[in-house]
């Protein structure tokens, strides 16, 4: 019997950040001899932004490995009920239940310090009167907040570059949960100032999942990108053999 090819990598970012937040990441891959795909997320709502991801993921010729960083793991909590996708890996993610919204999951538990950082900036909707809300992290706080243990040079470049998140993805309930269906890896940022890790937690035992924990500010990926590489190398041996 022949082995499984190998999957595609797809690294799905997460709210005020870009594909880059996965620079650290992705040469490590590629050097491992994976396929990797990292797509710049919307970040206008959930139900839009999985149906998105969904879309390249179905466009990917046979297995996928979704990863999906902080909002990253709301989103492929829906995406990753597409056929090919094999497994999922959380990196200071939210694991939504069916039917959950991220407000609703964030609501269970105290707020994080990013809470009295957010800003609210109202934006055009094309072919409509009405406006939406972004939101986004104060420049002088993102450091602290989401990149603590980041060279400050770098977190305060990530600062002022980040793509604000729809204020509409936080009341969207996730109409699908992959992790019920797929295996599922999940990666707590124990030092997060974003993210409660206790919600990280909460989701990542409810669904099942291998934890592991980092002693990790909320962007994992780039302060701890071996680690991250080795969790997503589990993923692929586990669902590849």
């Amino acid at each position: 019997m022949s082995p499984s090819p190998k999957p595609t990598v797809v690294l799905v970012h997460g709210a005020f950040a870009d594909a880059s937040s996965y620079e650290q990441v992705i040469p490590r891959l590629i050097a491992r001899g994976l396929d990797v795909v990292a797509p710049a997320v919307p970040n206008r709502s959930l139900i839009g932004d999985a149906a998105y991801i969904a879309s390249i993921v179905r466009q990917i010729p046979g297995p996928v490995v979704l990863v999906g960083h902080s909002y990253g793991g709301a989103v492929i909590t829906v995406a990753g009920t597409e056929d090919n996708v094999n497994a999922l890996v959380y990196l200071a993610g939210y694991a939504l239940e069916k039917g959950e919204s991220l407000g609703e999951l964030q609501g269970r538990f105290p707020d994080s310090d990013l809470a009295a950082a957010l800003v609210y900036t109202p934006f055009p909707i094309e072919g409509s009167t009405e406006t939406g809300t972004d939101v986004s992290v104060r420049p002088d706080k993102f450091p602290a907040i989401f990149a603590a243990d980041v060279a400050h040079r770098l977190a305060e470049v990530l600062a002022v570059s980040q793509r604000p998140l729809a204020a509409q993805a936080f009341a969207d309930a996730a109409p699908a949960a992959a992790w019920k269906t797929k295996p599922s890896w999940g990666l707590v940022a124990s030092s997060d100032h974003t993210i409660n890790p206790d919600v990280e937690r909460y989701g990542y035992q409810r669904a099942g999942m291998t934890t592991v924990e980092v002693d990790s500010s909320h962007l994992v990926m780039l302060s701890h990108p071996e680690r991250v590489v080795e969790l997503i190398e589990e993923a692929v041996r586990a669902t590849s053999a």
